[in-house]
């Protein structure tokens, strides 16, 4: 990983190197294929502000929902998180998409909540334009798009203009197709190739390189088999001049490699235990930031991580 590598947002730079920068993932949606529903409620949004212009709570049951996600995002941010990145929309294999209304209301509250007392930048985890500007405007300073800033023809220009980084997403088809029947040749090489094209249509459009990372999206429109692959192959992502992000956290590909041992062992499947070891994988390749739901944990397995193979390196030497 090279030192001098940075990340910069809209307000701050972020140093890639010695480890990689944790990114936690913060869902406020009812649908979410992880944490979905856990700081949602159906009935906090039957009455939306939206149409007046605000972005304030205006039921108990919002404002308790919003409580709970920005308490989540302050101890995200305690265990140690570098970044903290919040969505409204769910983008697992099949999700229901939403409106822009429904998700600026589930998302700009909490950011306009979080921003002033976070010491970390905030992402916005969204494809659609407006739904990027009105939480820019609430203090996020990094679009993280899943369909590469290709599925919304204002982002490219809204992200040159607000100066936020962009995390530029590889996806095969939508979440609703995605998953259907991914086909590659060379899956590394062809997201390799498309991530390049990404960037050089960013730099093309005004976007600075250091505000550019790339994500060869694991899990969106892969075969359990690619996902492998793209860990593997973690180094041709991580030498195209910008930071490169991995996001395995919790998905299919762990629980169906672990599945005969869970069944073997009649315990209930834990998703952490396989997202950690992806992660330790994903460090050892050399990944700048890594996207998972568990901070702490994720934190101190790195760290353990590190140290071991600090003191391995000295006792080769």
């Amino acid at each position: 990983m090279s030192p001098s590598l940075i990340w910069k947002t809209s307000r701050r730079t972020i140093s890639l190197g010695n480890r990689p920068r944790i990114m936690g993932i913060l869902n406020v949606t009812p649908d979410s294929f992880s944490d979905g529903g856990k700081f949602f409620e159906p009935r906090d949004f039957e009455h939306s502000n939206l149409e007046s212009g605000s972005i304030e709570p205006n039921s108990e049951h919002e404002r308790l929902r919003i409580d709970a996600a920005v308490a989540a995002g302050l101890q995200m941010q305690a265990d140690g998180a570098d970044i903290l990145d919040i969505g409204g929309e769910s983008t697992r294999p099949y999700s229901t998409p939403v409106d822009a209304a429904t998700e600026i209301a589930r998302v700009a509250p909490v950011i306009k909540r979080l921003a002033p007392q976070l010491n970390i930048p905030i992402s916005i985890d969204t494809s659609k334009a407006v739904v990027a500007k009105a939480a820019i405007e609430a203090g996020a300073e990094i679009i993280n798009d899943v369909t590469g800033l290709e599925g919304d023809p204002e982002m490219t220009d809204l992200a040159k203009r607000t100066g936020v980084g962009v995390c530029v997403m590889h996806m095969q088809g939508n979440p609703q197709t995605m998953q259907d029947a991914p086909t590659y040749d060379n899956v590394v090489e062809e997201i390799r190739d498309y991530l390049i094209a990404r960037r050089d249509a960013c730099l093309s459009s005004g976007i600075e390189l250091e505000k550019i990372c790339l994500d060869p999206g694991v899990g969106f429109g892969k075969t359990h088999e690619h996902n492998f692959e793209l860990i593997q192959g973690i180094h041709r992502f991580t030498d195209l001049g910008c930071a490169c992000l991995i996001g395995h956290s919790r998905k299919g590909f762990i629980r169906k490699r672990l599945a005969p041992l869970v069944e073997a062992s009649e315990r209930e499947f834990n998703p952490m235990a396989g997202t950690l070891g992806v992660s330790l994988a994903a460090t050892a390749a050399g990944a700048h930031l890594i996207r998972v739901h568990d901070v702490a944990e994720t934190v101190q397995a790195i760290e353990m991580f590190n140290a071991c193979r600090r003191t391995l390196d000295r006792k080769s030497t």
